[in-house]
């Protein structure tokens, strides 16, 4: 199985680059695979769907607000016009303060946009301990190269 002999070169390439585009069959299997070896090797994982992500920095890191959906009709009545905001903690920074180095994992990772995707270029190399994993899609083979390099062809 090619797996079990790539993990060692994937998580090196994945610790000095800290940012790395992979794509892998479309059946899956591999991400899981991936994780439970980097879980094994120290990492806090953290899987997360690129959909629906909005400003990276702020929904990983930053304490944000967060607005019910508009649902038609409804009294607005001592509330903003477009609804109540309740405050969501950052997603990564609990992980973040403890000594394990942590990896997130993005699934459909090829609908955000080029600047979402150079902020997850430009954030482990802010945070130290903190890696970044982008599925951009699907291949016969798992692949990966930084991220970085990724957007740049």
């Amino acid at each position: 199985m090619p797996l079990l002999l790539g993990i060692g070169r994937f998580r090196k390439d994945l610790e000095h680059h800290g940012a790395m585009a992979v794509t892998a069959p479309l059946e899956g299997g591999f991400e899981t695979r991936l994780l439970r070896r980097l879980r094994a090797a120290g990492y806090a994982t953290q899987l997360c769907s690129a959909r629906g992500l909005g400003d990276p920095e702020t929904f990983l890191l930053g304490l944000h607000g967060v607005r019910p959906p508009h649902l038609g009709h409804q009294s607005v009545g001592g509330t903003a016009a477009v609804g109540a905001v309740s405050m969501a903690l950052p997603q990564l920074m609990p992980q973040l303060q403890t000594d394990k180095p942590v990896l997130l994992w993005l699934l459909e990772a090829q609908v955000l946009s080029r600047a979402e995707l150079d902020t997850f270029v430009t954030l482990p190399r802010r945070c130290p301990g903190f890696h970044v994993v982008c599925e951009m899609g699907g291949s016969r083979t798992l692949r990966w190269q930084p991220l970085a390099k990724a957007l740049a062809a």
